[in-house]
Formats: C-alpha cells, sequence, structure tokens
C-alpha cells in the first residue's frame, strides 16, 4: 500500500458510508481485476460495520465473455446495507438499475470446513433460501461499465439489498426457475432464468464460498450469499413498487424513491 492507495481507499470509504458520490477512481484501480481486488480488499479493511455476508458479482457469462474475464468476483455485504421486505431505497442518478436473486443463508460452522469446498460438501451449511432485489450503482460520478474492475472497485456496486421471505432450505432446485422483476406503475417488465447466473445460483455459491474459504474470511456468525442477477441489471425508469418473482421460491418488493 502506498499513499495514493490509501488516500483513494478513503476517498471511496466515506462516500460508501455517508451516501456520497465522488469522482471517479484512477483506472489503476478499475482496469485490472487483481489491482481491483486488492483495492477493495483495501476498503473493505477500514470498514468497522457489521458484515452480513458476500455477494456474487459479474456472474453473468456472456457479461464475463466480453469482458475478457474467467470467472466473477465476490465482495463483502454489511448489515446497514440490507433491509427487509417492502422496504424504500432512495436512487441517484449514478444508479444502475436493479437485480432479482437467489440468497442464501449459511451456517457459520461452514468456517470450520477443512475440506475443498464443493457442491455436495455445502449443501449441510445452508439453512435458508430465498428472493432478493439488489440496487446497483457506483459511489462515483461514472456510469456503465467498462471493465469488471470498475464493479470489484466500487464494493461490488452495491447500494441496498432488499430480502425476500425466506424459506427453510430442503436441497431446492434452483436451475431453469423463470423469473421477472416489474413496475406496473410505468408498465415496465423484464423476464430472467435463474440459469444466467453463472451455471445456475447453486454454483454461484459454491464459487463464493470456495473464495471465502481460499481467503481466510471468518465471521462469528451465520451470514448471507447473494448470487448474482437472473435477469441482469435492469434500467429503473421509473419511481414506485418493483416487485420481483422467483418460480418456486416467491416474491420481493421494493420501493424506488
Amino acid at each position: 500500500m502506498n499513499k495514493n492507495d490509501n488516500k483513494y481507499a478513503t476517498k471511496i470509504v466515506n462516500a460508501f458510508l455517508k451516501n456520497k458520490i465522488i469522482s471517479p477512481l484512477p483506472s489503476k484501480y478499475t482496469k485490472k481485476i487483481s489491482n481491483a481486488q486488492n483495492f477493495r480488499k483495501l476498503c473493505e479493511s477500514k470498514i468497522n460495520k457489521p458484515v452480513i455476508g458476500f455477494k456474487a458479482a459479474g456472474t453473468g457469462i456472456p457479461v464475463l465473455k466480453k469482458l475478457k474475464e474467467k470467472e466473477p468476483f465476490y465482495a463483502t455485504v454489511y448489515n446497514h446495507n440490507v433491509l427487509k421486505n417492502k422496504k424504500g431505497v432512495k436512487i441517484n442518478k449514478f444508479t444502475m438499475g436493479i437485480e432479482l436473486e437467489v440468497c442464501y443463508l449459511i451456517k457459520k460452522t461452514f468456517f470450520n470446513l477443512n475440506q475443498k469446498v464443493k457442491k455436495n460438501n455445502i449443501r449441510k451449511f445452508i439453512t435458508h433460501i430465498a428472493p432478493c432485489i439488489e440496487v446497483v450503482g457506483y459511489r462515483q460520478k461514472k456510469k456503465g461499465i467498462k471493465s469488471l474492475g470498475d464493479l470489484c472497485s466500487d464494493f461490488g456496486a452495491n447500494v441496498k439489498f432488499i430480502l425476500g421471505p425466506k424459506k427453510k432450505y430442503k436441497n431446492q432446485n434452483v436451475k431453469n426457475l423463470k423469473t421477472k422483476i416489474s413496475n406496473r406503475k410505468i408498465n415496465q417488465s423484464v423476464n430472467g432464468n435463474t440459469n444466467t447466473v453463472y451455471i445456475d445460483p447453486f454454483n454461484s455459491l459454491r464459487f463464493v464460498l470456495s473464495k471465502l474459504q481460499k481467503d481466510k474470511i471468518i465471521l462469528d456468525k451465520d451470514f448471507y450469499v447473494f448470487t448474482g442477477s437472473s435477469v441482469g441489471v435492469v434500467p429503473i425508469l421509473g419511481k414506485g413498487i418493483y416487485k420481483g418473482l422467483i418460480d418456486k421460491l416467491g416474491s420481493v418488493t421494493t420501493k424506488i424513491n
């Protein structure tokens, strides 16, 4: 870490905590995903707020191919950015859009796992599954995505998560589920499918847990994993109620202000 790294990390951390917008970060922190990952970890080390979980980002395979990346990344999600179902979110002109995701609640005993993370050894740590909405946007005066590092360096670009009703996990199949997010007031509706999420949401969960294990992350409480959007990044075309529906899992709602 040098003085400039520390200066820019402090700037964007303050913007993240105080809900402010700053000038764009220099490209050295955003162009290469490896640099963006290191910068994100530096920023997160400066935040003392409670952690509630982690998100997978860049999970759309067509997007990864377009950006010439091999895999998504994960970012930390803090308690103050997760809201209950039907709560409202205030947006600004640098808000990119809204997403509909599958999320899992994971037992803290996962951190005692001393084997390589695989699909067949993580099911026992899942307690609940739920639909959720993520509102995404920058803390910077910029729009669009030129690299995966643009998102990664800005805390994964997560603004708020809205949690839908949880169901007990009973090995629900999350492959090939129809999804939809809509705002009836402005007649906006976008259909999707869970298979657009890095093969499927369960595979995205495996990816995040494997990265947590590799980075030796440990929490002392149960935590959420948000697996990525099943509808892409849907532009917010107007204010009002947005409702997300995931077949067999249920619905989640937020009011955009």
